[in-house]
């Protein structure tokens, strides 16, 4: 393996190697575990999700959601080694800018940024939709109030409370959907009020393949490729945890063991969950079809296919469950978004691409960063007014494939660095982590991206729509403009492999983790640690 430069960093301090940029490392292995878990789990999965049933049937949803999985399992391979590598502020934004060109970070950090901070107000609209499923009269305003402010307050304080707050909530999300899978379970059996063991019965009836916008093998195939949209939208995660790495105690373990868990993730979590929809409920079910068509009035859980179902049966008190964890699940997204926000600014700002002010921290925050993130989520006084709703949902579509070319340029990141490898006669098995089957996972990630962005919005050319059009391709011409504009305006150059920078940060990263003398503890060591704290604290309150 080709040397580096001398580790001249790795002489410093402990109390320096402690923070990374004036971040702190405080993050736990079941904060980062528990992160990455609510960063890929969202409100789709649980209630949008039906859209894809509606739209293809149950066989075009498991096939599809199992397909992309594959693809997002590519991408994660990528980001994984990268990132346990440079555990660095800022993440996959400051890795694109530092190893294939400083426009690209510039792109990429305020693509990711827009998206982020513009979806925190329509996760407070969800708030507002789920909340309607009970009574109609609750304030509006009052909620949209209540949730900036435990927004703000969970992200001004340490890092710490932060990942603690994302613990609790992202345990919510967890529960939610075990007990769902339960509940598939259960009915599909014989366990409901009717005693009717339907099992896969709506395989059969009304049909494993729907047909979507046109008839006959067309018809089925768009019907497909709208249950691919639908995991598109709705299988996320990697990205999470490469803008918490910085934060991790110990990046080189619990960094690692997060996008390890991630692969299995995808399966329990996205492709299970894509089956059980496909058992509870048809395709073809008449309050499924009018929220396809935007003809409900269903609102929050309401809309979610797993509380249909439970309505066709006549269960009782479990949707209000349901939508009452659903309340959690939503606030845990908008949580982890406003956290991202501040993180992908602050990671800007500290290589030049946004104004050096927001690269100042107070107590391992980005403060001046997170102020300004935290405006955004006063855009969800929008919904106050008809008109001005559709403004933010207007927003919201237009910033959506926002998070398609985020995964285009980790790929294109990890194919430079792949290349700087072997040109500098680095050898990755003696990295901290080996991705394995690489470029080509890069490059199926990266070719499988750029079909979805060319594609996805296809539905605005027959019959055409400037509307549709914009909603779906806003993004896509951005960011070229973003792109060409900072390298024409600050001359950059894409690098060549044999000039990227594969030292960077590592010996400042070597020196905090050669600090600790014990194993790093697992998952579960940790939650064993705090149940016995808890039972402490519980018994010295007693006493």
């Amino acid at each position: 393996m080709k040397e580096g430069p001398p580790p001249v960093e790795a002489t410093v301090q402990v109390g320096q190697v402690d923070s990374t940029n004036g971040l702190q490392r405080r993050l736990e292995n079941r904060h980062i575990q528990l992160i990455a878990i609510g960063g890929s789990i969202g409100t789709a999965l649980f209630v949008t999700i039906g859209n894809g049933l509606a739209a293809g049937g149950p066989a075009s949803l498991l096939i599809a959601y199992v397909l992309y999985c594959g693809v997002l399992a590519c991408i994660n391979n990528c980001l994984s080694e990268m990132t346990v590598l440079h555990p660095v502020s800022g993440g996959f934004i400051r890795l694109a800018g530092k190893w294939v060109d400083d426009a690209l970070g510039f792109m990429v950090g305020w693509n990711f940024f827009l998206y982020e901070a513009l979806m925190v107000p329509f996760e407070i609209t969800a708030i507002n939709l789920i909340l309607g499923y009970w009574r109609d009269d609750i304030p509006v305003a009052a909620v949209c109030a209540a949730c900036i402010v435990l927004f703000a307050v969970i992200n001004a304080l340490a890092v710490a409370a932060y990942g603690e707050a994302e613990f609790w909530l992202s345990s919510g999300k967890v529960f939610l959907i075990f007990l769902l899978f339960l509940f598939t379970f259960i009915t599909m059996v014989g366990g409901n009020p009717a005693h009717d063991a339907y099992g896969f019965r709506y395989w059969t009836d009304p049909g494993p393949f729907a047909e979507y916008r046109t008839a006959n093998h067309l018809g089925r195939f768009e019907g497909f490729l709208a249950a691919l949209w639908s995991a598109a939208f709705c299988i996320v995660g990697p990205e999470y945890i490469s803008m918490a790495a910085a934060e991790s105690k110990r990046p080189r373990t619990f960094v690692k063991a997060a996008f390890k868990t991630i692969y299995w993730r995808f399966i329990l979590f996205f492709a299970l969950g894509a089956l059980c929809v496909g058992i509870v409920i048809p395709w073809d079910d008449p309050t499924l079809q009018a929220i396809l068509a935007g003809e409900s009035n269903e609102k929050g859980g309401g809309a979610s296919p797993y509380v249909i179902a439970m309505s066709n049966l006549q269960i009782r008190i479990l949707p209000d469950i349901v939508n009452a964890l659903l309340i959690t699940s939503v606030f845990s997204a908008g949580n982890t978004l406003t956290y991202c926000a501040t993180r992908s600014l602050y990671g800007l700002a500290l290589d030049g691409r946004a104004p050096k002010i927001l690269g100042k921290t107070k107590n391992g925050v980005p403060i001046y960063a997170f102020l300004v993130v935290i405006c955004f989520p006063f855009l969800s006084f929008l919904q106050l007014s008809d008109n001005s709703s559709q403004v933010l949902t207007w927003l919201v579509n237009l910033v959506t494939a926002g998070a398609l070319i985020d995964y285009l340029v980790i790929c294109i990141t990890y194919i430079q660095f792949h290349r700087a490898c072997q040109a500098q006669g680095i050898d990755r098995r003696a990295l901290p982590y080996y991705g394995y089957l690489q470029p080509y996972c890069s490059y199926i990630g990266a070719v499988c991206m750029v079909l979805v962005l060319l594609f996805y919005g296809y539905t605005a050319f027959a019959p055409w729509s400037v509307e549709i059009f914009f909603q779906n391709y806003t993004m896509q011409i951005t960011a070229p403009i973003l792109y060409f504009g900072w390298k024409i305006t600050h001359r950059t150059k894409i690098l060549a492999p044999k000039d990227v920078d594969l030292v960077w940060d590592r010996p400042i990263v070597d020196a905090y983790e050669a600090t600790f003398t014990t194993p790093a503890p697992g998952f579960w060591t940790e939650m064993m640690q705090l149940l016995r704290f808890k039972r402490q604290l519980t018994e010295q309150v007693d006493a």
